[in-house]
């Protein structure tokens, strides 16, 4: 009987603990993904600049590039800037525009990306994914998996306390994301990855039910667990159907529509999973979603993100558009404007104001 397996595309390293950023050049030495320790270092002028100073000494061979934002452009020219420099590794220092930056320039000069995120507002830390703003607004570009991840907890806790809570309900939105997929399976007879399924799920589940919050290192722990392990579910799947339903559609709503007051990534995937849920007539599993948003501190009304009802309405009622193809809850029940009207005000009583 032959023995079928499945190569599963992850990253060689995952260090993730406090005090990680210490070993960072022995680690890509030991692991032979940089012996000579020639590195391109893509950082922010921001956490990744500050970090600089601490970490240049113990990389002497490695070249440092200050990237400018997240756009398509600044990943371009980070590509173009470090094509001939004969390096080992492209390692990405800093924030998730950062990353995703260094992610498109190390796919576009075939070296392998380490990814060091100084926060976890997301989970494409670790995604085969980058996310750039590009001339139409912006994109998803197909890239590798990080060939290393190495998470600092002591840098993650010096981040700002917005994007850690931005990281749980991106996270947390994997168990509306799951839904909607085998919604999708059951009306459309889409074929759902079983492994990635579990991956996802189990990740958002690890943070939906851990009791300990953003000061608490263990918390920390299982929620860059958990964004690591929802990027290596998308590159399972080969898609972002693992992390990304209703809860996202209506995310990227928010940021085409009101492109200069969205909230962050995570922010709007945590409401709208939260709503989602309820839409799918999961009213329990939406009130304990929505309690244990605001217990971290997360949005679950548009109003805490700066959006009127209407703004949220309009939203929810454009989000299938920003996907097309991909079915949902939204596209499933086909709401008019004064049903969602309706059924916001109804999700408003259920989880209390």
């Amino acid at each position: 009987m032959p023995v079928l397996t499945r190569l599963i595309p992850s990253p060689v390293v995952v260090d993730i603990r406090p005090g990680a950023l210490d070993d960072l050049a022995c680690v890509l030495a030991d692991e032979r993904i940089s012996h000579s320790g020639k590195l391109a270092v893509a950082v922010s002028n921001g956490s990744g600049a500050r970090l600089k100073e601490r970490l240049a000494p113990a990389l002497p061979g490695a070249s440092w590039y200050e990237v400018g934002g997240g756009t398509l452009d600044d990943a371009i020219r980070l590509a173009s800037d470090i094509k001939a420099g004969h390096y080992d590794a492209v390692v990405g220092l800093g924030g998730g525009k950062i990353i995703d930056c260094a992610k498109f320039a190390a796919a576009r000069v075939g070296l392998p990306l380490v990814a060091v995120p100084t926060n976890l507002a997301h989970d494409g830390l670790c995604s085969p994914v980058a996310t750039l703003d590009n001339d139409a607004g912006r994109g998803s570009y197909g890239v590798p998996t990080p060939i290393a991840v190495v998470i600092d907890l002591d840098v993650i806790r010096d981040a700002p306390a917005r994007f850690v809570r931005a990281g749980i309900g991106d996270a947390i939105s994997n168990i509306s994301a799951i839904a909607d997929w085998e919604l999708a399976n059951r009306v459309n007879g889409e074929k759902i990855d079983g492994l990635a399924a579990a991956i996802a799920r189990q990740a958002g589940e690890a943070v939906l039910r851990h009791p300990g919050g953003i000061g608490d290192t263990d918390f920390l722990q299982v929620l860059a667990e958990a964004l690591v392990l929802s990027g290596i579910a998308m590159s399972v799947s080969g898609d972002s159907r693992p992390s990304s339903g209703a809860c996202h559609e209506i995310n990227h709503a928010f940021d085409l529509l009101f492109p200069k007051r969205a909230a962050a990534h995570g922010e709007q995937c945590g409401l709208g999973a939260a709503f989602a849920m309820y839409l799918r007539g999961a009213h329990e599993e939406s009130a304990y979603m929505a309690e244990v948003l605001r217990r971290h501190g997360l949005p679950v009304l548009p109003e805490e993100i700066g959006f009127t009802v209407d703004e949220f309405v309009r939203a929810v009622e454009f989000a299938p558009q920003t996907r097309p193809g991909r079915y949902t809850i939204l596209e499933h029940l086909d709401l008019t404007t004064d049903q969602i009207k309706d059924i916001y005000a109804d999700y408003v009583k259920a989880i209390g104001s």
